[in-house]
């Protein structure tokens, strides 16, 4: 089978997309705030999503699940539920620019610990972007010049959290097909929120669980036409786009939520996301199978 035209304009258009759609998803995870503890929110937006699986049932029927698989899913479905929880908990402590920035150190992560695990080669110019990503993130933080928050630090372990989930559905990938790897992660992330969700559970409103449902087709959407961007254009084009969620969620933190601009987090911001292009920049110019998602990939 011939590979499909890449039609560039095409793949920004779904990239911008699948941003708003993102976008979307913070301000409704924002707005409902401290309304239902994280652990609850999270497991509601996975546990309701699971209607959007139906159309998977097939695949995963005739799938041919080895214990290779179900061990590194399982895996998968625990660091995922750790990092979705802690990504719920950071957006009700801290803004939404500096979620949205910090969202983008998961890509980095990933390259460091596929060169760490799996033998990816982690050349010189690749460590000079890991450095000025990792440079990026102590700009937002400025540990010694401000206070920082419970949300900053659960910002940082969901990003490590995010990179070794998606680490496993890179390994998953080579043996299984993408819907039977998406229907393993809703399932198992479901499941392992289960229990936390529990502990801290609070009866939800009827509109809360609207909220909920709202939240999880928006994350489905997302995730679909963030799909059709990558079917339409390589990444090097797909990439630079994704600044522009950044640019959406200051906005939209200052206009919908009052939150102050921070000068700051943008250029940090900034710095991660030209280091993240440059790493995908530098995939397609030694033509290897990139293993780094975008950021809109890292979302819940």
């Amino acid at each position: 089978m011939s590979p499909r035209p890449h039609n560039p304009v095409l793949g920004v258009f779904w990239m911008l997309v699948t941003g708003a759609l993102f976008l979307a998803v913070t301000a409704v995870v924002k707005y409902v705030g401290d309304g239902l503890p994280a652990a609850e929110a999270a497991f509601l937006r996975y546990l309701l999503g699971l209607v959007f699986l139906i159309p998977m049932i097939p695949a995963m029927r005739a799938a041919k699940l080895t214990p290779r698989i179900w061990k590194i899913s399982a895996f998968r479905g625990v660091v995922h539920s750790l990092g979705v929880m802690l990504w719920f908990y950071s957006m009700t402590q801290i803004s939404i620019a500096e979620v949205t920035a910090m969202n983008y150190l998961n890509p980095v992560y990933v390259t460091i610990a596929a060169a760490l695990f799996l033998g990816e080669k982690l050349a010189f110019r690749r460590i000079l972007a890991v450095v000025a990503a990792l440079a990026g993130a102590m700009i937002i933080l400025r540990p010694g010049f401000r206070e920082l928050n419970s949300g900053h630090f659960a910002m940082l372990f969901t990003a490590v959290l995010f990179a070794g989930s998606y680490l496993s559905a890179k390994l998953m990938a080579d043996e299984v097909s993408p819907a039977v790897v998406v229907f393993l992660l809703s399932v198992t992330v479901t499941i392992g929120l289960a229990p936390m969700a529990a502990v801290v559970w609070v009866t939800p409103t009827v509109a809360q669980l609207g909220w909920m449902f709202l939240l999880a087709a928006l994350a489905t959407g997302g995730h679909y036409t963030m799909t059709l961007a990558f079917a339409s254009a390589p990444l090097t084009v797909t990439q630079p786009v994704t600044f522009l969620q950044l640019v959406w969620a200051v906005l939209l933190g200052w206009l919908a939520f009052g939150e102050a601009v921070d000068i700051w987090v943008v250029l940090g911001g900034v710095l991660i996301i030209g280091a993240v292009t440059f790493i995908t920049w530098r995939e397609h110019v030694l033509k290897r199978q990139a293993i780094t998602p975008a950021p809109p990939a890292t979302k819940v």
